[in-house]
């Protein structure tokens, strides 16, 4: 087959900026979600990409710390435009839902505890189980094809879910599965996919994707001075002990250690901001979770809460106004470094598209990923239906024990007809969310 003939031409630059703000303004769900969301428009609707240099690419994106999603969405308008089209799509994807969660953090700062918006939060957080859930079957489909990957995805939930693995732990052991497996020509499909690996070397790269050591050099020195020029411009000017510059230096070292997802940063977050630096209260990381679940944008948008609420209460400046710096701040040291991380080192990860044994392992990866969602959706299920989850330990492992007692039953029916809207019938993802809204802040009025 003809691969060049058998994809469109690149979009132009002001098409895929419209491309890349839908994506930003229906990225709803979580990363699962998200990453659903990219694969059907840039894949199956636009054909910009073909399947395996998409999962090329989120395979990349696994191994990074911080958010994946947003960074396979700067990854895919690298891709196409450059360095200026992965900003324009790295950016589309973080902002609307910034603005927002900045507009909600205001809100719960000065209005408190509205039944009508907690009926609304309780409503939306519902439905997004269901969203969440819709991802996961579509990301299988697409990342297990062989019963090797069936037992590493499941494996990797165990691992993650009952014995507490550290998640770069499970990554790496994933790959080294997935070497042996080519190794051993145990993986079905190989000669398939090494077949495909090779045509697709023969298309011509653009100039941007070609490795290119002055670039490089140039490109780290400028995106490190983005970073790091701020950082210590608030510590030289403010202090260290003031609140913008310990959030500057705390978001930079979080942007760097969490590997895992947006759970990951989550757990580190809720440890350090709550009882190290007191910016808010360990029930206000859940309404932050609340939050940035029901708001477009990549999941690790929770940050911007915290972030807003520390500037509020300790900047000593007017509560919005600190909030709104604080969120500023938060906001610019969670993500400059995810720009660092796609514009350096994508020209590299696209020249080993071709090594096989590689290719496997990130295949493994990609498996292995699935059972890490799987665990995600279970944690946000439990969480979303039940007040009260506790652990049961039976010896290496340790069991979620949900009260059943606590049930909700109200969440669970929303999150079934959500579900059933969603995955039976395939109606519009938007549609749903706000109706599962309107239903919550009709119960909870009632």
């Amino acid at each position: 087959m003809d691969i060049q003939a058998s994809r469109p031409a690149d979009p132009s630059f002001s098409e895929a900026t419209k491309t890349f703000a839908k994506i930003g303004l229906l990225s709803f769900g979580g990363p699962a979600g998200q990453i659903a969301l990219m694969h059907r428009i840039l894949v199956d609707e636009k054909r910009w990409l073909d399947e395996p240099r998409f999962l090329h690419a989120l395979n990349y994106c696994m191994l990074l710390p911080g958010p994946e999603a947003m960074q396979l969405a700067t990854y895919a308008g690298w891709l196409l435009h450059g360095v200026r089209g992965g900003l324009v799509a790295g950016l589309l994807f973080v902002l609307p839902g910034a603005i927002v969660i900045t507009l909600l953090s205001a809100l719960y700062l000065t209005v408190g505890d509205v039944p009508l918006v907690q009926g609304l939060l309780f409503g939306l957080k519902a439905a997004v189980l269901a969203v969440v859930l819709e991802a996961l079957i579509k990301v299988s489909k697409r990342a297990i094809k062989d019963w090797t990957m069936v037992v590493l995805a499941a494996a990797a939930f165990i691992a993650i879910a009952f014995l507490k693995l550290p998640f770069p732990l499970i990554i790496a052991a994933a790959a080294l599965i997935g070497v042996f497996l080519r190794k051993t020509g145990s993986t079905a499909g190989a000669k398939a996919k090494a077949a495909a690996a090779d045509a697709y070397m023969q298309i011509e790269m653009p100039e941007w994707a070609r490795p290119n050591w002055r670039r490089f050099l140039v490109t780290l020195a400028v995106w490190l001075a983005i970073w790091f020029v701020p950082l210590f411009a608030l510590h030289a000017t403010l202090g260290s002990a003031n609140v913008f510059a310990a959030e500057a230096s705390f978001f930079s070292t979080m942007a760097t250690v969490t590997f895992g997802g947006a759970y990951a940063v989550l757990a580190y977050v809720a440890q350090q901001a709550v009882e190290v630096y007191g910016w808010l209260r360990p029930d206000e990381m859940l309404t932050g979770l609340g939050l940035a679940e029901t708001t477009p944008g990549p999941l690790i948008l929770v940050l911007v809460f915290v972030g807003f609420l520390g500037g509020a209460r300790l900047s000593g400046l007017d509560a919005l106004t600190g909030g709104v710096l604080g969120a500023a701040v938060t906001l610019w040291f969670t993500f400059v470094p995810c720009f660092l991380w796609i514009f350096v080192g994508a020209p590299y990860v696209e020249t080993v598209r071709n090594v096989r044994w590689l290719a496997s392992a990130l295949s493994a990866v990609t498996a292995a990923v699935v059972g890490i969602i799987a665990n995600l959706a279970v944690w946000f299920a439990l969480h979303v239906l039940f007040a009260n989850v506790g652990e049961w330990p039976i010896g290496p492992f340790v069991l979620p024990t949900p009260d059943l007692a606590t049930i909700d039953l109200t969440a669970a029916a929303i999150a079934i007809a959500a579900g059933i809207a969603l995955i039976r019938y395939h109606q519009n993802m938007i549609a749903v969310l706000v109706a599962a809204a309107l239903a919550g802040m009709i119960w909870m009025l009632a």
